[in-house]
């Protein structure tokens, strides 16, 4: 994940969208079990016990337009340098920078779930 630090994930409520961002954050070293989806507050910050790097974990379902997420200053959070892990993505489309990596997660009938990362070309 050097080289890209925001990933934007897409999916139907309930596909999984939060738990895989738990999951990976524990996997980037956050050992705060409060790493639940950020609803209400729309950003949770986070620090790696291991790396002491940020992540910021958004939650855009909330949004009623991008002007809402400019007054909140996303651009600066994904200008910042640190991972930024997206939920609801598509209320913010014309925000997300170029290199944003695209992860879909679909569930099946069968409620098994399929992870595709689409990387942008830098």
């Amino acid at each position: 994940m050097d080289d890209f630090t925001v990933f934007a994930f897409y999916g139907e409520m309930g596909a999984g969208k939060t738990t895989f961002i738990n999951a990976l954050c524990r996997a980037l070293g956050v050992e705060d079990d409060v790493t639940n989806s950020p609803s209400f507050s729309i950003i949770n910050e986070y620090r790696s016990d291991t790396t002491a790097e940020l992540i910021y974990h958004f939650d855009c379902y909330r949004l009623q337009n991008e002007a809402e997420a400019e007054d909140i200053g996303v651009e600066d959070y994904f200008e910042s340098g640190a991972v930024c892990l997206i939920e609801w993505p598509e209320r913010i489309l014309d925000l997300l920078p170029d290199d944003t990596v695209r992860v879909d997660i679909v569930e099946d009938a069968e409620g098994k779930r399929t992870l595709t990362m689409s990387f942008p070309e830098i």
